[in-house]
């Protein structure tokens, strides 16, 4: 069971995020699109549109390879597009796609679009942002308060089209009864504080956890796109 959300927020005009919701599958996937007008929401597009086609394999480590070359056929189409239309200079997208199989969730991502999980009501992050105040702080030049205020914290470092190899981070977990997932855009994050994270996520329902923390982004700045998905295990 779950909910997916978006908003074009309160400054922009263009909502660049896609997302992949689909429980037939196992399968969701929130992808935040760069590059302006004409540009990022065609390159979040194409990281939806190549993962939707999946259909899951008999073994389960066939199925992530299948995701992981879908994600690389993605950033195949980003670059080609590029290259044959200025129009599209400078476009990418991050992606952060969560597939569940059996009793194991698998996370793979590129960028700063998350993917987190609460267990009995205790939130951690199963993704690490790729991004240059995220490097920073690994070698001690920010501390964790000021990651998400600091003047550099939207320049990510790997992304999905801006470079001819794309690395996809790939990680996964047991899944328990009572897990609840999040994925979002930045757009979330940047508003919020895993404490608010945290506490809104564990509210009601699916939707209506989904519905909590979208409101609350809104609330606190709308400064940009914002995308949410609130997966419960109980329908994995």
């Amino acid at each position: 069971m779950s909910c997916a959300l978006t908003h074009v927020g309160h400054v922009r005009t263009t909502n660049e995020d896609a997302f992949l919701e689909s429980n037939e599958l196992c399968l969701w996937a929130v992808a935040d699109g760069m590059g302006g007008h004409a540009a990022g929401d065609v390159a979040s597009k194409m990281v939806v549109d190549c993962l939707a086609s999946f259909a899951p394999f008999d073994h389960v480590s066939d199925s992530i390879d299948s995701l992981e070359d879908r994600l690389i056929d993605a950033n195949r189409e980003c670059l080609s597009k590029v290259e044959n239309d200025a129009i599209h200079q400078g476009m990418g997208s991050t992606a952060a796609v969560l597939f569940a199989s059996g009793k194991h969730c698998f996370v793979l991502w590129a960028g700063d679009s998350r993917i987190y999980r609460l267990r009995e009501g205790q939130l951690q992050q199963l993704t690490e942002d790729h991004s240059l105040v995220q490097e920073m702080y690994a070698l001690g030049h920010l501390t964790e308060e000021e990651l998400a205020t600091h003047p550099s914290a939207n320049i990510i470092t790997r992304a999905v089209g801006v470079a001819e190899h794309l690395f996809v981070d790939i990680d996964y977990s047991e899944v328990y009864d009572g897990d609840r997932f999040l994925l979002c855009s930045d757009g979330l994050t940047r508003d919020l504080r895993d404490p608010d994270v945290e506490k809104l996520l564990a509210e009601g329902s699916p939707t209506q956890a989904c519905e909590a923390l979208l409101r609350a982004a809104l609330d606190r700045g709308g400064g940009d796109n914002t995308t949410v998905i609130v997966v419960e295990s109980a329908g994995l």
